[in-house]
């Protein structure tokens, strides 16, 4: 699957809407994007995984984004020390993950002495485990790093993402111009640009030149462009992030329908049924083959779901009193809020997503976090 439209890269879940998968999703949303990238792997080490708990932040986030027609893709920081279990890792996280695509980060390390026989065993590993497309993110002027392989890379790559940072410059129509044009004289792919939302120094992009950075990209017949990162833009550089949430890129293809059957009722009889602390009540609002999925772990069908919230209903949550905070239909799904008061804890601020298929829900991804009582 080709990247079309807006995008944007994550590098640590947590810094971004507090870790929250259907805010997430939300905030994606309502910027336009198209697709988003998530850091997956650093060397041959997961990432985004608690460090405390060993919870893999990854999956909910990526179900939330699905849900409401947001593609999804891995990005991979890669140093070429071993490039062995890299390249299985890799292969490992996309595939498990269900990711529709692999990035591979390669800078600074993989310039060092004897990394080409390094890169060509990891891109065989990848290649041939994969059968997603896989991008190249790594310097915009191939001519000011000829020490890092690039043929070892890209012959085996579909797409060439290059990371076009104009920094103590302004001018990023002429860089970018000039990246593609070194990029298509070494070995021609489809490029999909990445552009600068972070600080270096005292230097920003201005949102001036994020509207002309992605002007220039579709000038040049690039089908996609994204930005490092949503942890800065989100926080610290909200202009930047307004810049490219108000661009508006015609042509990219749009999410889905929404069910002709989303309505908020499911909302008050999910509710409902939570407070009566009957898995069978909460159950019966399910498709058999419905999914749901927190931060912890995803379950599937209606045995493994009752299993759940048998759990959830006699030991996390035991006697639990449910408020519903509020609700907001969008076009793909409703995101619910609500507090949970119980002896054995309390949720302050639940935030959940439901897909609704023929009147049942078909997907529930559910964030919260238990404080003592």
């Amino acid at each position: 699957m080709a990247l079309e439209g807006k995008g944007m890269m994550i590098w640590n879940i947590r810094n971004c809407e507090g870790g929250n998968p259907s805010q997430i999703a939300a905030v994606a949303r309502a910027a336009g994007l198209s697709n988003v990238l998530i850091k997956v792997a650093d060397a041959a080490n997961k990432h985004n995984v608690d460090r405390n708990t060993n919870v893999d932040l990854v999956p909910p986030v990526v179900s939330a984004l699905k849900a409401v027609g947001i593609e999804v893709w891995g990005w991979h920081y890669v140093y070429g020390y071993n490039p062995t279990d890299e390249g299985n890792l890799a292969v490992k996280r996309i595939t498990e993950l269900g990711l529709s695509g692999y990035i591979i980060d390669a800078e600074s390390e993989y310039k060092l002495p004897g990394r080409e026989d390094n890169a060509r065993l990891f891109m065989n590993i990848v290649r041939s485990g994969l059968s997603v497309p896989i991008a190249l993110c790594s310097y915009r002027f191939p001519s000011y790093h000829p020490q890092l392989p690039w043929e070892a890379f890209r012959e085996k790559c579909d797409l060439n993402m290059p990371q076009v940072y104009w920094e103590k410059a302004d001018n990023p129509g002429p860089q970018l111009q000039r990246c593609v044009r070194e990029f298509n004289a070494l070995l021609p792919r489809p490029i999909v640009p990445t552009g600068p939302i972070y600080k270096s120094g005292d230097w920003t992009a201005k949102p001036a030149e994020i509207t002309t950075f992605l002007d220039t990209a579709k000038q040049l017949g690039c089908k996609s462009a994204n930005f490092f990162a949503w942890d800065y833009g989100r926080t610290i550089l909200t202009s930047q992030w307004d810049a490219v949430s108000k661009y508006s890129w015609a042509g990219s293809t749009p999410p889905p329908a929404a069910p002709a059957s989303a309505d908020t009722k499911i909302v008050t009889d999910l509710l409902n049924a939570l407070n009566s602390h009957h898995p069978s009540q909460v159950i019966a609002l399910y498709n058999s083959d419905g999914t749901h999925v927190t931060a912890s772990e995803t379950v599937q069908g209606a045995s493994a779901i009752t299993a759940w919230y048998t759990k959830f209903f006699a030991e996390t949550l035991p006697g639990a009193n449910f408020t519903l905070m509020g609700s907001t239909v969008t076009d793909q799904s409703i995101q619910v809020t609500w507090q949970a008061v119980s002896p054995g804890g309390n949720i302050k601020m639940g935030a959940d997503t439901l897909g609704i298929v023929n009147g049942k829900i078909t997907y529930h991804y559910s964030f919260f976090i238990i404080t003592p009582p």
